[in-house]
C-alpha cells in the first residue's frame, strides 16, 4: 500500500467560513441561494448522523463551479474523502440535470430503477447518496417556502428516483418528507384534501390520542412494564397511497389514529398485547403477528386495531427497542416488500453496497477504521452508461461502445462506425465505465465487422452482441444462397422448357413449405436435376382402379402378400422428404396419384395429421433385403456449445462413420450453436452409431435425427 500524505481532519465550521464569501450573491438554477442550500443540507444531515466529512462536503458542494483545481484545494484543506464526496455529488447532479432537461424522451424512459442502481454503482463512497438525498430534500423545502415555479418537475423526479432510493437505504427521516413534499407539488388537489381532513380533526385527534396514551401508560404501570408509549405520525403520502391501493375514503382508514408501544423484550410484547386487548374492544381481523412470522425483509412487530367506547379505530404497534431500531433507523431492507412491483430485482453486489451504507451511517459511533476500504471491496457486475438524451443503459462489466450500440437498438449496432465517450472519440473496443455518456456514430447503411466476433480483439463483451452479429451474417449467407438458388432454378427450368411452371406448386411437389426453402435447397444441391425434371412433368391421369389394386397389379409379390417391399419395386416407391425414413425404421406406404407409393416413417407428423379419406390410401410396406447396405438421405440436428474447433470435431465423426455430408446450415441461438446437416447414411446401425459418436463429442448438448 502506497504511503499517503497527512491531511487535517474535516472541519465543517471551517468549510462554511471559507465558502461564505465565495457563495455570496450566487444562486442555483432553481433560484435558491447557494449558501442557503448548503446550510439546509448540513442541517438535514446533522439530524441523521454527525459526520464531519459529510457536513464539510455539504458546504463545499458548489466549490468546483467557482475555483480552479477544486479537487487539489479541497484535498489539501479537508482530505481526500471530502474531495471524493464533492466529485461524486457533482456527477450525480449532472446525471439528474441531464435526465430532467430532456422532457421529450427522458421523462418517458426515465428508468427509475436503473437510475437508482446507477447512483449506487457510481458511488465510490456511498455516503454521497445520503448527501444527494439531503440536497434534494432541501430543494423541495425551498420550493415550499419560496413558491417558485418548476416544483412539479422536481417532485415527479423525486417520487420516481430519490424517495424510493431513500426507502431502499432505510433513511426514513428523509424518505417520508421527500414523499409528502413531492405529492404536494405533483397532486396538489389530493394533497390539500387530505391535509384539510387531517387539520379539521387535528385538535380533536390530539386530545383523543393524549387520553389513550395516558390510559395505556397507566395500564402498563399497573403491570410494572416499562415502555415508551407515543402517538405514531401518519404521513400524507402514505395515507394517499393506502387510499389509492385499497380504494378507501379517508374516513375508512383505521390507522389515522395510531399508537406505538416500545418495550424491552419479546415476552413483554405479547404481555402488552394481552393487556391492550383485555381493556379495549378488538377488531380481530386487523391483527398481525410479525414477530412469530416476520415479513420477508425481516421486519418484526405486533399490529392490532382496537376501538374506543365511541367505536373509533386505533392502530397499535408493539415492538422491542431492537425491532424499532431495525425498522426505523435504516437497517431493515424495507424496500423488498414496499417495492415488490418493480420488474428489476437487486443484485447481490447492490445489496452489499446498501448494507455497507447502512453500517456507514453508524460508523462514527463505532471503533475506528477505514470506511472506504469495504466500499472498494464491493464490485458490481454491471456498468451503467447514458445516451446523449439521458437514458440509462445497463451493460455487463467490460462492455464496449459496440455492446452499447446493440443494447440501444440492433440496427444501430449494425451501423456502428465510431463512438464518443464524454465527448471524446474512442476506439470501439474501449471498456466503458459507469456514469459515462456514450454517443454512437452510425452510417446511413452498413454492416457489422467479423472482427467483432474475435474475442482476442475485445469488441464484444456481451453474448447478446455476439449473437446479433452472428445472426446478421447467417441472414446474409441465407440471402446469398436464396439468390443463387433462384438463379440456378430459373436457368434449369428454362433448359427444360418449363418456365411457366408455378414455383409454389413445384415447392410443394418436392416437399418444401415455401419457394424460398426450395431455392436454398437447390443452391445447396440438395435437389438433383433428375428429381427436378420429374417434378415438373404433368401428373399422369389417375386410373379408375382402386389404389390398392393398382399397387397389387404392379408386383407379383404384392399380389401374394399384400405387402409392398421397398427396394424390389423401386420404380413404384420413393422416400418421403418430410421424415427421411431409413432401415430399420418402422414404415408406412402412402399411395399417391400417379407417382407410386411414398414411404414415410410410422411416426411421421404428416401421417398423424392427415384426414380420414387419406387414411384409406395407407398400405403396409417393409424394407427389402438390401436395405441395410444402401445409402439413404437424412437430416441431423446437433446443438453444441459455441467453441473454437466444434465444427471440426463434429466433421471427424462423419468421416469416421463414412457418412457423406451434402449440406450444412448453422446458426447461433441463445449462445449455443445449432448445426443442421443433410447427410447420406447407410441403413441398419449406421444412424445409431453416428449419433452415439456425435453425442460423445465434448461440448455437444444434443444430437438427434430430424
Amino acid at each position: 500500500m502506497e504511503p499517503t500524505e497527512n491531511h487535517p481532519p474535516a472541519d465543517p465550521g471551517l468549510a462554511r467560513s471559507l465558502v461564505e464569501p465565495l457563495y455570496n450573491g450566487r444562486t442555483l438554477s432553481t433560484g435558491e441561494s447557494v449558501l442557503t442550500h448548503a446550510d439546509g443540507v448540513a442541517g438535514i444531515l446533522r439530524g441523521i448522523r454527525n459526520d464531519p466529512e459529510l457536513l464539510a462536503a455539504a458546504y463545499l458542494y458548489s466549490v468546483p463551479k467557482f475555483v480552479q483545481n477544486p479537487g487539489e484545494w479541497i484535498t489539501k484543506s479537508f482530505g481526500p474523502a471530502v474531495a471524493g464526496l464533492v466529485t461524486e455529488l457533482g456527477k450525480m447532479n449532472d446525471l439528474s440535470k441531464r435526465a430532467r432537461s430532456d422532457n421529450s424522451e427522458a421523462s418517458a424512459v426515465m428508468q427509475p430503477e436503473a437510475l437508482r442502481r446507477m447512483f449506487l454503482a457510481m458511488s465510490q463512497d456511498l455516503r454521497v447518496v445520503l448527501l444527494k438525498l439531503a440536497s434534494r430534500l432541501q430543494t423541495l423545502r425551498w420550493f415550499v417556502a419560496s413558491k417558485s415555479p418548476g416544483a412539479r418537475e422536481f417532485g415527479e423526479e423525486t417520487l420516481a428516483v430519490y424517495a424510493p432510493l431513500a426507502n431502499r437505504l432505510g433513511i426514513w427521516q428523509i424518505k417520508w418528507e421527500l414523499e409528502d413534499l413531492s405529492l404536494r407539488f405533483t397532486r396538489p388537489d389530493e394533497y390539500r384534501e387530505i391535509a384539510e381532513e387531517l387539520d379539521e380533526s387535528r385538535e380533536e385527534r390530539l386530545d383523543f390520542m393524549q387520553h389513550v396514551v395516558e390510559k395505556v401508560r397507566a395500564l402498563l404501570a399497573e403491570h410494572q412494564i416499562e415502555a415508551d408509549v407515543s402517538g405514531r405520525p401518519k404521513h400524507i403520502y402514505s395515507i394517499w397511497k393506502k387510499m389509492q391501493r385499497k380504494h378507501l375514503r379517508f374516513d375508512q382508514l383505521f390507522d389515522v389514529r395510531a399508537l406505538r408501544i416500545i418495550v424491552g423484550t419479546v415476552e413483554q410484547c405479547y404481555e402488552v398485547l394481552s393487556i391492550v386487548q383485555d381493556n379495549f374492544p378488538v377488531l380481530s381481523k386487523e391483527y398481525d403477528d410479525y414477530i412469530a412470522n416476520p415479513k420477508p425483509n425481516g421486519y418484526q412487530s405486533l399490529h392490532t386495531v382496537v376501538t374506543d367506547k365511541a367505536g373509533r379505530p386505533i392502530e397499535i404497534q408493539i415492538r422491542t427497542r431492537a425491532m424499532h431500531e431495525f425498522a426505523e433507523l435504516g437497517v431493515a431492507a424495507h424496500w423488498r416488500y414496499k417495492e415488490s412491483g418493480n420488474s428489476l430485482g437487486a443484485s447481490e453486489a447492490e445489496e452489499q453496497r446498501v448494507a455497507w451504507l447502512r453500517q456507514l451511517l453508524a460508523w462514527r459511533s463505532d471503533v475506528g477504521g477505514d470506511p472506504h476500504k469495504d466500499a472498494h471491496a464491493v464490485e458490481d457486475d454491471h456498468v451503467y452508461c447514458l445516451t446523449p438524451q439521458g437514458r440509462v443503459v445497463e451493460l455487463p462489466t467490460g462492455a464496449t461502445p459496440v455492446d452499447f450500440a446493440y443494447m440501444v437498438h440492433t440496427q444501430l449496432g449494425h451501423r456502428c462506425r465510431g463512438a464518443r465517450v464524454d465527448g471524446a472519440m474512442v476506439p470501439l473496443n474501449t471498456h466503458l465505465k459507469t456514469g459515462q455518456t456514450v454517443e454512437i456514430i452510425a452510417g446511413k447503411t452498413g454492416q457489422p465487422s467479423r472482427d467483432w466476433l474475435n474475442p482476442e480483439l475485445g469488441y464484444a463483451a456481451s453474448a447478446r452482441t455476439r449473437n446479433k452479429v452472428r445472426q446478421w451474417f447467417n441472414a446474409q449467407q441465407q440471402a446469398k444462397q436464396l439468390d443463387e438458388g433462384r438463379e440456378r432454378l430459373d436457368k434449369e427450368l428454362a433448359r427444360l422448357g418449363k418456365t411457366a411452371v408455378k414455383l409454389d406448386d413445384l415447392a410443394k411437389r418436392l416437399g418444401f413449405a415455401s419457394v424460398d426453402e426450395l431455392c436454398i435447397a437447390f443452391a445447396k444441391e440438395e435437389i438433383t436435376l433428375t428429381a427436378l425434371a420429374q417434378a415438373v412433368q404433368p401428373p399422369k391421369p389417375e386410373p379408375p382402379k382402386e389404389p390398392e389394386l393398382q399397387v397389387r397389379e404392379a408386383s407379383a409379390s404384392a399380389k401374394k402378400s399384400k405387402v409392398l417391399v421397398v427396394g424390389m419395386d423401386s420404380l413404384l416407391t420413393q422416400l418421403a422428404r418430410c421424415c427421411h425414413p431409413l432401415p430399420p425404421d418402422e414404415i408406412v406406404g402412402y399411395v399417391t396419384r400417379g407417382r407410386g407409393v411414398t414411404i414415410h416413417r410410422a411416426d411421421c407428423p404428416n401421417l398423424k395429421n392427415m384426414g380420414d379419406q387419406d387414411h384409406d390410401r395407407l398400405i403396409e410396406v417393409s424394407w427389402g433385403r438390401a436395405g441395410d447396405d444402401q445409402v439413404y438421405p437424412a437430416e441431423v440436428l446437433v446443438v453444441a456449445q459455441d467453441r473454437s474447433g466444434m465444427m471440426r470435431d463434429v466433421s471427424e465423426i462423419f468421416q469416421r462413420e463414412k457418412v457423406h455430408v451434402t449440406g450444412i446450415n448453422s446458426q447461433a441461438l441463445k449462445g449455443d450453436l445449432h448445426m443442421r446437416f443433410a447427410i447420406e447414411v447407410r441403413g441398419g446401425d449406421g444412424m445409431r452409431l453416428m449419433l452415439q459418436g456425435l453425442r460423445a463429442v465434448p461440448g455437444v448438448l444434443s444430437a438427434r435425427r430430424l
